[in-house]
Parts: structure tokens; C-alpha cells; sequence
């Protein structure tokens, strides 16, 4: 595909976006938790640092992790696509679970909406998401007297083995795992590769993560969420305190989609994972059988800085080392100063 800008103005481009906005609000609320928690953010007792896709809780029997992940869907989205919001509710906390190596227990929403009517078509989508992937929904709250709708959706799973954004290595290849089976929700960067798939694919998609983790082939994972492919990346590496150089061109993307739009897109089904050399083979053979498009995109540093390529045209995005992007190592250097 040669529709491509030159990498410089790529990195620029993504920089402003909104997805890397949102993400950047994430430092705000965990700078105030860091200040505001006796003991910093130590007190929130998770085995996995603030950053990661879900909390996770040691069982108490000690055979795993709980893993309790949440999202919110900002009122625009619900207003304008309330079925497909409530449909969005389950699957993308499903993806949070899946990228830790764990499998959804149940699901509990909170509802806001202008009357019955809207809010309907959102318990429907959740519902028909709850039905296909089979998770069930347990209970929630809701409130048909709002002055505008609003969506949060929260879900817990359970691991065996955890998955997490805090165990990328300098020498590890980067993987992206992306369903390309879809279409976008226009005029959303949203590609929908899961409500028209047959049940049985939904299920076992999700299944391989978990299943990759069980046979130690990764550790170390992230889903792919508004942030894009390369926004996800940076996540991942502030949380692992590495760096990386990410080939563009070899990131899994559909015909006809312009590159730069891709990279600001938020898949139904995609993941990153940082593999150790000789996990990569056996891991793409695992996404091919499931005919799920994956490929080796780049490698991980140990200079906290994320460059992009293409066809040797090599650019900075963003240097950790000197500015955060959701605020991991602020909130790391916050938990250490509380202990001084």
C-alpha cells in the first residue's frame, strides 16, 4: 500500500489525535490517586501495576487472578449508536479480560438515558453481546431521567496464568493480532469484525489469549483500544519502562484503508503482544488457524523511546525518558516518594 506519509508526519498526526488524548487523561486521574492514597498507589493492592488493560486480585486460594476491568462510553457514542454502545459494553471489557490471559465471569452495567426508549436500545445491545460471547449480565444500575445518556459497563474474569503491559523485555518482538473480517461503523474509527461473526468465532478468538498464556508462549500483552496499534504500543512500553521500532508497513491492515487512519482505529478484536524470539513462530501459527491476520511489526529497546518506520524512513514519536504518556512512571515515582 502506498498511500503512506512520510513517517515524520505520521507521528505527528497521531500525536494530535483524539485517541491519544484520552489516553493522556488517564496521568491526570492517577497523578491525583498517587497524591491522594495513604501509601500511593501501592494502595490500591493489585499484583499489576496502575496501567495495565484490568485489576488483578490474587485469589485468596491461590490459583490465579481475579481481573476486574471497566469502561465508560463517552454520551456522543451512546446517543448516536445506543445498540451498538451497549453491544461495545461487553465486548471491549471482554477484549481487557482476554489481554490478561484471563475469562469473563460476568458483566454489570450503569445506565443513564432521556427516557426508556434510548435506553432500551442499549440494554438490547448488551444483551445480544452478553448472549453471543456468554458472559452473563448480573445486576447494574439505572437511571431513565437523565438529562443526557451515558454508558459504563464493568466485568469480571478470572486468570490463571496473568498476561500484563509490565512484562515487555528489550529484545522481544512485537506482535499485532488484528480480525480484518469486518467494516467500519462509519463515520466511526470503529472496525466492527464482531457482530455479524458467527458465535462460536467470537468465543474462541477471545479463547486464544488465555490459551497462550496457560501454555507460556507470551507474557506480556495489550488490547488494541482507542489509542490505536501504535498509541496501544506506547502504553505498553511506558509500563514495561522500554522503548521500540515499529515497521508501519508491516501492521495488519485491510485493503483500501489508508494508513493513517488505521492507526487511529479502534478494532473489535486486536492485540499487541511482546514476545520472546522463539515464541514468535508458534504464536502466529496459533492466530492462522484461526485465520486472525498477525505479523511481526517490530522489536523492543531498552531506550524508552518509540520510533516509526517505514521503507527507511525512520521517525521519533514520543520519548518516555523525558515526557510520560498515561502517567505509569509518575505514578511509580509517586508510590516511591510516599514510602520515603
Amino acid at each position: 500500500m502506498s498511500d503512506a506519509p512520510t513517517s515524520a508526519a505520521l507521528c505527528t498526526a497521531l500525536r494530535a489525535g483524539r485517541g491519544f488524548a484520552h489516553k493522556r487523561d488517564i496521568g491526570d486521574a492517577i497523578g491525583v490517586l498517587a497524591r491522594a492514597l495513604p501509601g500511593g498507589t501501592d494502595a490500591m493492592a493489585q499484583a499489576v501495576g496502575i496501567g495495565d488493560d484490568c485489576a488483578a486480585i490474587p485469589c485468596e486460594s491461590g490459583d490465579g487472578h481475579l481481573l476486574f476491568a471497566i469502561e465508560g462510553f463517552i454520551d456522543e457514542f451512546v446517543q448516536a449508536q445506543p445498540w451498538f454502545a451497549g453491544w461495545s459494553g461487553v465486548m471491549v471489557n471482554l477484549s481487557d479480560i482476554a489481554a490478561m490471559g484471563g475469562r469473563p465471569i460476568a458483566v454489570v452495567d450503569a445506565l443513564w438515558s432521556r427516557g426508556m426508549a434510548p435506553g432500551a436500545q442499549v440494554l438490547e445491545g448488551l444483551a445480544a453481546a452478553s448472549q453471543r460471547y456468554g458472559v452473563p449480565i448480573v445486576g447494574g444500575h439505572s437511571n431513565h431521567r437523565a438529562e443526557r445518556g451515558g454508558l459504563a459497563v464493568a466485568v469480571l474474569g478470572r486468570a490463571k496464568r496473568l498476561l500484563s503491559s509490565f512484562a515487555a523485555r528489550p529484545g522481544d518482538v512485537l506482535v499485532m493480532a488484528i480480525d480484518l473480517r469486518g467494516a467500519y461503523e462509519e463515520p466511526n474509527p470503529f472496525w466492527n469484525a464482531a457482530t455479524h461473526a458467527p458465535t462460536e468465532r467470537l468465543r474462541a478468538d477471545l479463547e486464544l489469549l488465555p490459551v497462550l498464556a496457560e501454555a507460556g508462549l507470551a507474557d506480556a500483552a495489550k488490547d488494541i483500544s482507542m489509542a490505536g496499534a501504535i498509541g496501544t504500543t506506547l502504553m505498553l512500553l511506558e509500563c514495561s519502562q522500554a522503548g521500540a521500532v515499529i515497521d508501519v508497513g508491516a501492521i495488519p491492515r485491510p485493503p483500501g484503508v489508508p494508513l493513517l487512519r488505521w492507526l487511529q482505529t479502534f478494532p473489535s478484536y486486536g492485540f499487541v503482544l511482546s514476545l520472546r524470539p522463539d515464541q514468535v513462530v508458534p504464536v502466529l501459527r496459533r492466530f492462522a488457524a484461526r485465520d486472525i491476520a498477525a505479523a511481526a511489526v517490530g522489536h523492543v529497546t531498552s531506550t524508552p523511546q518509540l520510533w516509526l518506520r517505514q521503507r527507511g524512513d525512520l521517525a521519533l514519536l514520543w520519548d518516555l525518558a523525558g515526557e510520560t504518556f498515561i502517567g505509569a512512571r509518575d505514578a511509580a515515582n509517586a508510590t516511591e516518594a510516599a514510602h520515603a
